[in-house]
């Protein structure tokens, strides 16, 4: 007794040991894991497409065409941003001071604010900071240069994921299949149902995020035009990159959008940029985003919520970003699983039913 028990004590210390160690050696390696992470849902979303394109030419060539769409994306919003920032901030320094002394004459003629006002002299600080804007653009642009080695090194990684991407997408279809099959007949074609479902519902899921996010950003970018706010065209690309984010992106968005009309019609502007933001996300969240997603996912508000929470923590925006498909692809294992569950329990009742019969 005294020898199995030892044994069996080393045994689970083993294991133990064998646990910390690869739970350490993941966290050492959780950047390049992230990135395969990343590189393999990009694959995922881009399968629909080459798969598409595959059909009528060499996959080989359906990868390049589909890569040099997705490359188009990043330089379209880079050409539809730059210009006029570059313009605008100018001319945004330039106005600063004429911006913060409206707001000061609207708080000189509100009651409330004017306590406020004559108290910390809200106004006198708001032209204070507004006049020294225009020579703190040299120092902004000092700042640029500083992160500039940070930009190289996301331009790195921008680069190893989309390798990644291509090697997944031209080579991940055989690497499944071989896998598959050194599995029972049973769970190969078991697994090969979910990893379909997985890739449909993270197809399906981008490409309607992709359609959210356009809604979003071409309607807030027309009620900005015909408000006259400065920088709609970068704000409107900001709305939609953030409406990719669920459930608080939009929101995000909208306080941004907010703030900057402060600044250019104040109070107008800002009471109409309000309510329009909250009509809209009352739409989106009742009308666009269950008829866009309702074939994609079916993951509940709550667990789209901790997801997200978790996402964020975990990959920053990335994961924010990444936490819906990878719920639903969660959901997905877990409704095969009990599945699986039902079927054996249902075969186990009729094996134990067929001697009872055949005794009767």
């Amino acid at each position: 007794m005294t020898a199995v028990n030892a044994r069996a004590v080393l045994r689970i210390v083993l294991i133990v040991v064998a646990v910390v160690l690869i739970l350490y050696l993941i966290y050492l390696l959780r950047h390049p894991i992230g990135l395969l992470i990343i590189a393999t849902f990009i694959a995922v979303a881009l399968s629909g497409p080459v798969n598409y394109l595959h059909r009528h030419m060499r996959r080989g060539f359906a990868i390049t065409i589909v890569y040099i769409g997705l490359l188009l994306v990043p330089i379209g919003i880079a050409a539809l941003v730059i210009p006029p920032v570059v313009t605008q901030v100018e001319t945004f320094a330039t106005n600063a001071p004429r911006y913060a002394s409206d707001v000061r004459d609207y708080i000189e003629k509100n009651g409330t604010l004017r306590g406020l006002q004559e108290k910390y002299d809200i106004g006198g600080q708001l032209e204070k900071k507004a006049g020294e804007l225009p020579a703190k653009i040299g120092d902004a642009a000092t700042v640029l240069g500083d992160i500039g080695l940070g930009i190289v090194n996301s331009i790195f990684q921008l680069i190893t994921i989309l390798i990644l991407t291509a090697f997944m997408l031209g080579s991940g279809r055989r690497w499944v299949d071989a896998w598959l099959s050194h599995q029972p007949a049973d769970r190969a074609a078991r697994l090969r149902r979910i990893l379909d479902r997985v890739a449909t519902a993270v197809g399906s899921y981008v490409a309607g995020a992709l359609l959210q996010a356009l809604i979003a950003g071409v309607t807030s970018y027309i009620l900005m035009a015909i408000l006259g706010i400065p920088f709609r065209g970068p704000l409107a690309v900001l709305i939609g990159l953030l409406d990719l984010i669920p459930l608080v992106g939009a929101t995000i968005g909208a306080i941004v959008v907010g703030v900057v009309t402060l600044f250019v019609d104040f109070p107008t502007a800002t009471i109409v940029w309000v309510v329009w933001s909250i009509v809209y996300q009352q739409v989106e969240n009742s009308v666009i985003q269950p008829r866009i997603q309702q074939r994609a996912v079916d993951v509940q508000p709550f667990v789209v919520l901790v997801a997200v929470l978790f996402g964020a923590t975990l990959l920053g925006v990335i994961g924010a970003l990444l936490a819906v498909p990878a719920a639903a692809s969660l959901q997905i294992a877990i409704r095969e699983w009990i599945r699986y569950r039902e079927d054996m329990r249902i075969m186990e009742g009729i094996d134990s039913a067929d001697p009872a019969a055949g005794h009767a």
